[in-house]
């Protein structure tokens, strides 16, 4: 068996470290989007009706998108010039302090409108450390990458997504067994508090990952951005923009299985709590075995290939989903969601590469996290909102179905372009100085 060379084993611990970082990240803050559409409606906004209620329970949800590209430049900075892992321990830190917060919170019942208030400004903080960690993960494990293995090596920073998912839905469909009255009162502070455990498990992997050599080299080289945001902005606007249509589907898809539809399936199909939580849990087991084939696929056989393949099997599959749902059978909504969630999990699986590689090293971190951080403001945040908008209005499911379907476009044609685009600005700068953004 042919041993692993030092970077080989160094770009490993970084890939687990990585993994093992970015899914104690999403597990705080995908329980923010199931209990958005759960609990916060009745337990912090009980003034008005069920439904409106739901509604502005999405607005908070939505709020720590808004906060995610603030911290794509707060950290992105901190990573550009200082160091990747240290802008990582400090969003790891920040989001579980403020996680733990959430499930500590008194109710609107207890200390009245400071309650939502309260709830508003620790999501603010989430969206923060979020909005600064996907960034820094991606690149601790594409940066340690061996040559051309950039796809693959993001491909770990994207099992997160899928990890924090099932546990999110595993610590909810178990405290979801309980007593409504329980449930209410203080069952659905345990996952919230649970993460406090996972936190101090972050941690002592993440302290024992070495700094990004690509980084460390500009460093010592006098090389790194002075000001990573405005070198953004002055030489790569046009790939930040394609970069955030490219994440679209990845947002839309996400928080319409994971939150809108939970919503809908329990407050309007009459699906009972748990059992639909059931659902998206093997959703989400289904996406962490199915994902990384995405970036296996694409390494193989061409990026570009892959991920129009991928893109345009989702066209007809997320109708289904919507439409199996609407059945109320538990069986057929496994079935759609399971479907629905193959093509753009692999998709995602390949994203992450394909995004590190679209920018320069030295405003790297800033470039990738605005990109993906615009992307979850835009259009990842607004989902459940613009998804119960449109089943208010209209009292029908098609218009959804409609609104998801323009995600999944924009995303076909923002990554196409993106490639050809990045490609051809890689073969320039090869030749460019280091002032000139390169």
């Amino acid at each position: 068996m042919r041993r692993l060379s030092e970077q080989e084993r160094m770009g490993r611990k970084a890939g687990i470290a990585s993994f093992v970082g970015t899914s104690i990240e999403w597990y705080d803050f995908y329980i923010y989007g199931t209990a958005s559409a759960l609990v916060f409606g009745k337990l912090f906004f009980p003034v008005v009706t069920p439904a409106i209620g739901v509604l502005v329970s999405f607005a908070t949800f939505w709020v720590g998108f808004l906060a995610r590209p603030l911290g794509g430049i707060i950290f992105g900075h901190l990573g550009d010039r200082v160091g990747r892992k240290k802008a990582l321990i400090i969003t790891l830190l920040l989001m579980g302090v403020t996680t733990v917060g959430i499930g500590l919170l008194p109710t609107y019942a207890t200390i009245g409108i400071a309650a939502p208030i309260l709830l508003v400004l620790l999501r603010v903080v989430q969206g923060l450390a979020v909005g600064g960690e996907w960034g820094g993960a991606v690149l601790i494990a594409t940066e340690h990458a061996p040559k051309g293995r950039s796809i693959i090596s993001g491909s770990w920073a994207q099992q997160g997504s899928p990890s924090g998912q099932i546990l999110s839905s595993l610590a909810f469909t178990l405290v979801s067994q309980l007593p409504d009255e329980s449930f209410y009162d203080w069952g659905w502070r345990i996952p919230f508090l649970a993460s406090a455990v996972l936190v101090v498990l972050g941690l002592v992997i993440r302290l024992s990952i070495e700094e990004s050599p690509q980084l460390t080299k500009l460093k010592e080289t006098g090389q790194t951005a002075k000001f990573p945001l405005l070198d953004t902005f002055r030489h790569h606007t046009g790939l930040v923009v394609l970069g955030v249509f490219a994440c679209a589907i990845v947002f839309s898809a996400s928080y319409f299985k994971n939150t809108f539809a939970v919503s809908w399936a329990t407050n309007e199909l009459g699906f009972q709590r748990e059992t639909f939580m059931t659902v998206v849990l093997i959703a989400s087991i289904t996406q962490f075995f199915v994902q990384p084939f995405g970036a296996v696929l694409a390494s193989k056989f061409g990026v570009r290939k892959i991920v129009t393949i991928l893109l345009v099997a989702e066209l007809p599959v997320m109708p289904l989903m919507f439409l199996l749902i609407s059945t109320g059978s538990f069986a057929w909504s496994v079935v759609g969601m399971v479907l629905a969630t193959v093509p753009h999990v692999m998709f995602y699986s390949i994203l992450a590469g394909v995004l590190a590689d679209a920018f320069p090293a030295r405003v790297r971190y800033t470039a990738i996290s605005l990109s993906y951080g615009l992307a979850g403001t835009l259009l990842g945040g607004t989902t459940p909102m613009i998804g119960q908008l449109l089943l208010t209005a209209s009292g029908s499911i098609l218009p959804v179905i409609g609104w998801a379907l323009v995600t999944v476009l924009m995303s076909l044609i923002g990554v196409r372009i993106l490639l050809t685009r990045s490609a051809r600005n890689a073969n320039e700068e090869t030749h460019e100085p280091a002032t000139a953004g390169s």
